[in-house]
């Protein structure tokens, strides 16, 4: 069964792993440090994805770089080897477990989802919809709603303390709920070109675009 791209970019929010906000900046106000003052970024996260039936939910980690606007990097290390690519064009998801490559062009893939918010421009406003939402567990909130009807998104929640994004939740349209937490955030690294850009390895399945 293959496994669908749409699930990796649920977790394309790192995209506001970092922040050079004040401790008490209100969660708009960060935001927009973010965006204004991040260009480059790498770190590590973690992911647990809850069901709406609430079965044990499902937890994966691995690493994250990306480069604005169009280009990032996003690896599951554990429970499985995946690798997701933006190379400014295109999206390319490979799955190493079934040797299969599926890519479509980046600006369809992106829309109105977290992956939109990592690679993206300053413009939040054209596909979100941001509000503060408080301070709750020693963060301050952002919502976002995306504007776009076929969004696979209905909310999304970002949490900031100390200047970064130390949570996000997302709620998705099916009843999951994807928490995702960062740590060991560089901003603003120098980053090899090289792991923006995506070559099929021999033998693999291509689908797609």
């Amino acid at each position: 069964m293959i496994r669908k791209p749409a699930h990796i970019l649920r977790a394309l929010g790192l995209a506001l792993v970092v922040s050079a906000g004040s401790a008490h900046a209100d969660g708009l106000a960060q935001l927009k440090q973010f965006m204004d003052g991040t260009r480059t970024a790498r770190g590590t996260f973690s992911q647990q994805v809850y069901s709406k039936s609430g079965r044990k939910p499902q937890q994966a980690s691995g690493t994250f770089a990306f480069s604005r606007p169009g280009k990032f990097r996003w690896v599951y290390e554990k429970p499985y080897a995946q690798v997701l690519v933006g190379d400014g064009s295109k999206l390319w998801a490979y799955d190493q477990e079934l040797n299969q490559v599926t890519t479509k062009k980046l600006g369809q893939a992106l829309g109105s989802t977290p992956a939109a918010i990592l690679a993206g421009d300053n413009s939040l406003d054209k596909n979100f919809v941001l509000k503060d939402a408080g301070s709750a567990e020693g963060l301050e909130w952002v919502e976002a709603t995306p504007k776009a009807e076929d969004s696979s998104f209905e909310r999304i929640r970002m949490g900031f303390a100390g200047g970064q994004l130390k949570a996000m939740v997302l709620h998705d349209n099916f009843g999951q709920t994807t928490t995702l937490l960062f740590g060991q955030i560089e901003r603003n690294p120098a980053l090899d070109a090289g792991q923006f850009r995506f070559v099929p390895p021999k033998g693999a399945d291509v689908v797609g675009e």
